[in-house]
C-alpha cells in the first residue's frame, strides 16, 4: 500500500481518460449530442484504405464533413502531435498528388487537416504532417459553402480527390455517396482528373495544371475583349429582336402560311374529288336499283299476264265441255 501522494492517488482510483481533440480542448462528448455522436464513431465501416485527419473544431458539426465521416465509422482523429504515414492532403505540402502516390495511398491510406480556410495560420503544421505532404492541383468546389470556388475543397472532397488522381475513381465515389452533392464534385471536375490521371509523377501534374490555367486565362482575355471592343449601342437590346431578324421570322412565317394554304387546297380539291365520284357512284346505284325495280315489274306483268291466259282457255274448255254434254242430252 503506497504512503503520502501515492495512497491518495492509489485512493482516487485510476486517471480518467481526456476527452481534449487535437485542438487542445474539450471535445463535445460530454452533452448529450457528443455522446451519440462518440456512438457513432464507434462503429467500423469497411473502407478499402486508412483515412485520418487532425480536428481542430473550426467548422460546424452539422456542416462539417469531416465529422460526418467519423460518425460513419470511415474516418480516424488524430491527435496534435501524432503523425501519418500515407499521403497527407495539406496546405503545408511540398508537392502535389500524382498518380505514382498510388503505392502510398493504397499501402497507408490517406490524411486531411480538418480545419476553416478563414483560421489557416492558427494551425500548428510543425506538430501534424507526415512524410509524404501533398498538395492538389487545381480543382473546383462543389460543397454548399464553397460551391463554385477553385481550390477551396472540404475534407471529403480533398480525400475524393486524392483518390481520383491516383486512379481509384472507386473510392472517390464511395466517400462522396454519403453526400447529396459530392457526386457532383466528380462530375465538374472530370476533365481535370481525367488530365491529371494521365500523367506520372509530381511534375508532369504541374506542367498539365500550368497548361489548363493558361488555357482559361486566354479564354478570359478573349471575352473580356470582345466586350471592350464590341460597340453596345450597335448591339441594341438583347432582349428585344432585331428588325432583320424580325422580316426573316416574318417570311418563315408567310412561307409556313403559303405552305398550309397549299395543302389545304390540296386537301380540299381531294375532298371535292371524292366527293364527285361518291355522287356519281350514289346515282350509278339509284340507276342500277331503278333498274332492277323496273324488271321486277315487268315481270312481275308477263306473269299476270301469263296467268290471264291460262285463265281465259281453261273458260273456253269449260264452256265446250258444257255444250257437248247439252248436246247429248238433247240428242
Amino acid at each position: 500500500m503506497g504512503k503520502g501522494k501515492n495512497k491518495d492517488r492509489e485512493d482516487r482510483g485510476p486517471k480518467k481518460s481526456s476527452n481534449k481533440g487535437s485542438n487542445g480542448h474539450h471535445s463535445k462528448v460530454s452533452h448529450k449530442r457528443g455522446h451519440q455522436e462518440s456512438k457513432y464513431s464507434s462503429k467500423k465501416t469497411n473502407f478499402p484504405a486508412k483515412l485520418a485527419m487532425w480536428d481542430f473544431d473550426h467548422c460546424d458539426p452539422k456542416r462539417c464533413s469531416g465529422k460526418k465521416l467519423e460518425r460513419l465509422g470511415l474516418i480516424k482523429n488524430l491527435r496534435i502531435g501524432q503523425k501519418f504515414q500515407g499521403i497527407v492532403v495539406s496546405p503545408n505540402g511540398k508537392g502535389v498528388v500524382c498518380p505514382d502516390d498510388k503505392e502510398i495511398v493504397e499501402m497507408h491510406g490517406a490524411a486531411v487537416v480538418e480545419c476553416s480556410w478563414a483560421r489557416i495560420d492558427e494551425i500548428p503544421f510543425n506538430k501534424i504532417g507526415g512524410r509524404h505532404e501533398r498538395l492538389l492541383p487545381y480543382l473546383v468546389a462543389a460543397n454548399p459553402v464553397n460551391y463554385g470556388r477553385p481550390m477551396r475543397l472540404n475534407c471529403v472532397e480533398a480525400l475524393a480527390a486524392c483518390f481520383a488522381i491516383v486512379g481509384h475513381d472507386d473510392w472517390a465515389a464511395m466517400l462522396l455517396e454519403h453526400f447529396s452533392w459530392g457526386p457532383t464534385f466528380l462530375h465538374i471536375n472530370r476533365e481535370l482528373l481525367d488530365m491529371y490521371q494521365e500523367c506520372t509523377d509530381c511534375e508532369s501534374v504541374l506542367a498539365a495544371e500550368k497548361e489548363y490555367l493558361a488555357l482559361i486565362e486566354k479564354e478570359r482575355e478573349e471575352r473580356k475583349e470582345m466586350r471592350d471592343t464590341m460597340d453596345i449601342w450597335t448591339m441594341g437590346n438583347p432582349n428585344r429582336v432585331s428588325d432583320d431578324e424580325e422580316e426573316e421570322d416574318q417570311g418563315e412565317e408567310k412561307d409556313e402560311e403559303n405552305e398550309n394554304d397549299s395543302e389545304e387546297g390540296e386537301e380540299k380539291e381531294e375532298g371535292h374529288t371524292k366527293e364527285i365520284k361518291q355522287e356519281s357512284n350514289e346515282q350509278t346505284s339509284e340507276e342500277n336499283t331503278k333498274e332492277e325495280v323496273q324488271e321486277i315489274e315487268d315481270n312481275v306483268e308477263i306473269q299476270e299476264s301469263d296467268s290471264q291466259v291460262h285463265k281465259e282457255d281453261a273458260a273456253q274448255s269449260i264452256d265446250s265441255d258444257l255444250i257437248n254434254r247439252v248436246s247429248k242430252v238433247v240428242i
